[in-house]
């Protein structure tokens, strides 16, 4: 598969580009570069970390309480068995977030498999 200059699938890809990649991509260097002057122990860090994590544990129970889709399919059991088996993980193999996740995808793919 080539492009030409006529294929009207390489504007859009400029599109993905220019419309998608590029505004993040600057808004994440400045991130980067205002970063290095903010005081990891201030208030409003620990104010933005505080709701960054209450909002990514509200999206994993609204996952495990009520899910949607083929997730929906999976018991309970296996759900919450699932989010044990990651945090085990997360704490027995140094806090490592990877291997958290890895062995909570392989609870819950094994698990939906075999209990289907």
């Amino acid at each position: 598969m080539s492009l030409s200059v006529s294929d009207p699938m390489l504007y859009a890809y400029l599109l993905v580009i220019l419309a998608g990649f590029l505004p993040t991509d600057v808004f994440r260097f400045a991130a980067v570069l205002f970063s290095r002057r903010l005081d990891e122990d201030s208030e409003a860090l620990i104010f933005v970390r505080a709701v960054a994590t209450a909002l990514l544990a509200g999206v994993i129970a609204r996952l495990v309480l009520f899910p949607a889709g083929d997730l929906a399919g999976v018991p309970l059991w296996l759900r919450l068995l699932t989010i044990a088996a990651g945090v085990a993980a997360y704490l027995l193999f140094r806090k490592s977030v990877f291997a958290g996740v890895i062995v909570a995808e392989i609870v819950i793919v094994g698990g939906a498999i075999l209990f289907r």
